[in-house]
């Protein structure tokens, strides 16, 4: 690049009123020469399972481009469409045994597959859509991501198979390093393995939020593989 990059992040999507060619005035007299687009808008862009409709993405791009303003565009992964909610509730995040309710972003399970189906279909119906466009200069991959703390099965099934590997499948090394002959908590068989929600052992909890946090490198590394195939 031969610019500093300044710019905000756009949400045309959220306006009650078109006012688009207003706001984009007052960013070129504010020098803004870059906006970031799309990482919220799941539910505009499928309003319904398969049907999208990247009209307003379009139309953002266009006049942007027009405008001699760069953009970076957003998978738009962390906010799902209601839709989604209601045919699939095991997607919601799961922590001490109680699945959120829907209403809020960030409340899915990074690790469950019917999520990780329909979060893969639109960001490739999207990037086909939109990834020749001259005003695109890069792409962010979802936002502000972490494990939100699930606790799910998914979750729960994967951190056993994690401890599992760590400790080559030695549950009395396990048993011993962790201290879990304290209040009887050892564990004399694998599939005896507790929710890890209800674990009073520290150690034991530190481990599975390490584990929590490799979920969320793994997620984003998926998502970056996805995109670098369109960019």
């Amino acid at each position: 690049m031969d610019k500093i990059l300044y710019g905000t992040a756009y949400y045309y999507e959220y306006l009650p009123t078109d006012r688009l060619a207003k706001d984009i005035e007052m960013m070129k007299k504010a020098h803004l020469n870059i906006v970031r687009i799309g990482e919220s808008t799941w539910g505009t862009y499928e309003k319904q399972s398969g049907v999208f409709d990247f009209s307003p993405l379009d139309k953002v791009l266009d006049a942007m481009g027009k405008a001699g303003i760069s953009v970076i565009v957003g998978t738009p992964t962390y906010a799902i469409p209601t839709w989604l909610a209601r045919e699939h509730p095991e997607i919601m995040v799961q922590q001490k045994g109680e699945r959120l309710p829907y209403g809020a972003r960030q409340i899915m399970d990074i690790t469950s597959p019917a999520y990780l189906f329909y979060g893969e279909r639109i960001i490739r119906k999207m990037l086909e859509h939109i990834n020749e466009h001259p005003a695109i200069i890069g792409y962010q991959v979802d936002n502000e991501i972490k494990s939100y703390g699930t606790s799910s099965s998914n979750v729960q099934a994967g951190f056993v198979k994690y401890i599992k590997k760590e400790f080559n499948n030695d549950i009395e090394k396990f048993n011993r390093e962790f201290g879990l002959d304290y209040w009887s908590n050892r564990i004399n068989s694998w599939e005896d393995f507790p929710s890890m929600d209800g674990t009073i052992n520290g150690s034991l909890g530190t481990e599975f939020a390490k584990y929590q946090r490799q979920l969320v490198t793994d997620y984003l590394k998926w998502q970056v593989n996805i995109v670098n195939k369109y960019k």
